[in-house]
C-alpha cells in the first residue's frame, strides 16, 4: 500500500533525505515536549450551526489545533518508519520509534479523559484520529469508538467534521464494525451532507457543506477534498476491492454487505486485467462474483460461520481447484 500512495521505491529513496529534514524542522520548531503546537487552519470546513455562517462558532465543534498537529506528527513517524526499510535507512528506525512513543505518551497525557474516554471535547474528528492512527490506549479503543457513534447520533447521523476528520470517517466507521452508519451518512440527503450538496444543484464539491448559502466569496464550488474517504469507502469497503501490493498483483477482497442495499458492483482495470465485484442479496443470502486477472492472487473474505457453508459454482469451496480456506 506505500508504494500505492507514495510512488515507486526509487521515488521514496529520492525524496526520503528531504521528508526527514522537513520532520526535524517541525519538531525542533514548534513540538513542545512532545506536542506540535504549529497548526493554522484546524479542521477545516466544520458545518456551521447556521447556514449563513461561514465558520462555526460553536467551540464544541471546533477540535485543538494541537491535537490535530501532534496526531498527524504521530501518523508521519510511522510512515517514515516504513519509508527507511524500504530506502535502506534502518538506522534511523529506532529515533522514529522512540520519538513516537514519546508522543504517544504525551499525546494521551494531555487530551485524552479518562472518566468520559475521549479526546478532549469529544469532537468525531477529535476522537477519530488518535483511535484511527492507533494512539488510542488498547483497552480504551471500544469507548472511544462508542463516543464516536454517540456523536454522530446527537447530530442525528450527519457529517460533524472537516476537511481533516473526514478524511478517515468512512473507513473509520467501517473498521470498527459500522458500515451501515458510514452508509447513512453517505447517503443523507440533508444538511450537512453530500446528498444535500446534490438536492441543491450542485455537480461538483463544494468548499463548504452550506455552499448554496454562505457567502458565495468563500465558496470555491469545486473543492475535491471535501470529499474526504467516500470515494475510496465505495470502491474498497462496498465493493470490496484493495490492492495488498503494488499494481494490484495482490488483491484483498472484503465487502461490507449493509443492509441498506442490495446491489453493488465494482470494477477496476489494473496492469494485469480487470478486477471485478458484484454481489446480490437473495432473502438471507449473498450472491457474490468475483473476477481476477491471471499473475495475481486475492484474498477473499467471506461472511460465513463456517467453510462448508460456501459454494463456488454449486460446489463446496474446498473441492474447488485453486481456492484455499
Amino acid at each position: 500500500m506505500l508504494y500505492q500512495q507514495f510512488g515507486d521505491q526509487q521515488s521514496i529513496k529520492k525524496h526520503y533525505p528531504s521528508m526527514k529534514k522537513w520532520l526535524a524542522y517541525m519538531k525542533d520548531k514548534y513540538m513542545k515536549n512532545f506536542i506540535v503546537t504549529k497548526d493554522k487552519y484546524g479542521d477545516w470546513c466544520v458545518p456551521p450551526e447556521n447556514l449563513k455562517m461561514i465558520k462555526s462558532q460553536d467551540s464544541t465543534r471546533t477540535t485543538d489545533g494541537q491535537l490535530l498537529a501532534t496526531a498527524y506528527y504521530y501518523r508521519l513517524l510511522g510512515i517514515m518508519e516504513r519509508f527507511a526499510k524500504i530506502s535502506g535507512n534502518d538506522r534511523d528506525i529506532a529515533a522514529f520509534t522512540a520519538l513516537r512513543a514519546n508522543i504517544k505518551t504525551a499525546f494521551n497525557k494531555k487530551f485524552f479523559r479518562e472518566q468520559t474516554g475521549q479526546y478532549d471535547n469529544g469532537t468525531v474528528t477529535a476522537n477519530l484520529l488518535p483511535l484511527y492512527f492507533g494512539m488510542t490506549p488498547g483497552n480504551k479503543s471500544q469507548q472511544v469508538f462508542n463516543n464516536i457513534l454517540k456523536k454522530l447520533q446527537s447530530d442525528n447521523m450527519h457529517i460533524s467534521t472537516g476537511v481533516i476528520g473526514t478524511q478517515w470517517l468512512m473507513r473509520g466507521l467501517t473498521q470498527y464494525g459500522k458500515a451501515d452508519a458510514a452508509f447513512t451518512l453517505a447517503s443523507n440527503k440533508t444538511y450537512p451532507s453530500w446528498g444535500y450538496m446534490i438536492e441543491n444543484g450542485a455537480t461538483t464539491i463544494w468548499e463548504l457543506w452550506n455552499g448554496n448559502t454562505a457567502n458565495p466569496q468563500m465558496n470555491s464550488q469545486n473543492h475535491i477534498m471535501l470529499l474526504g474517504d467516500l470515494l475510496i469507502w465505495m470502491f474498497e469497503d462496498l465493493g470490496g476491492i484493495k490492492a495488498a501490493a503494488p499494481g494490484f498483483k495482490e488483491i484483498e477482497m472484503k465487502p461490507s454487505f449493509v443492509q441498506q442495499l442490495n446491489d453493488v458492483e465494482a470494477g477496476y482495470q489494473s496492469a494485469a486485467g480487470d478486477i471485478k465485484s458484484q454481489w446480490k442479496r437473495n432473502g438471507n443470502q449473498i450472491q457474490w462474483e468475483i473476477e481476477v486477472p491471471a499473475n495475481s492472487s486475492a484474498v477473499i473474505h467471506i461472511p460465513a460461520a463456517t467453510a462448508t457453508s460456501i459454494k463456488e459454482g454449486g460446489k463446496a469451496i474446498s473441492n474447488v481447484e485453486g481456492v484455499l480456506c
